[in-house]
C-alpha cells in the first residue's frame, strides 16, 4: 500500500502577497512577524533588480514599494 502524503507545501491554500520597503532588505521569507513552528527554512529572495519575488517553499508573493 502506497502513501500518498507529500512532504511539499499545499499549493491549494492561495498564495499572501506582501509589499516590503527597502529598509526591509534583505528580503527574507519566511519574515520575521511569522512563528517559527509553522514556517519553512529561511530563504533569502532577490527582490532588488525586478521590485517582485515569489517564495519557492510558500508561493508568497512580494513587492517592492517605491
Amino acid at each position: 500500500m502506497s502513501n500518498s502524503t507529500s512532504a511539499r507545501p499545499s499549493t491549494q491554500r492561495a498564495a499572501k502577497r506582501i509589499e516590503v520597503n527597502r529598509r526591509d532588505l534583505p528580503l527574507h521569507c519566511p519574515v520575521d512577524e511569522n512563528h517559527l513552528w509553522d514556517t519553512h527554512p529561511r530563504v533569502f529572495l532577490p527582490i532588488e533588480d525586478s521590485g517582485k519575488a515569489t517564495c519557492p517553499y510558500c508561493g508568497c508573493q512580494y513587492t517592492l514599494k517605491g
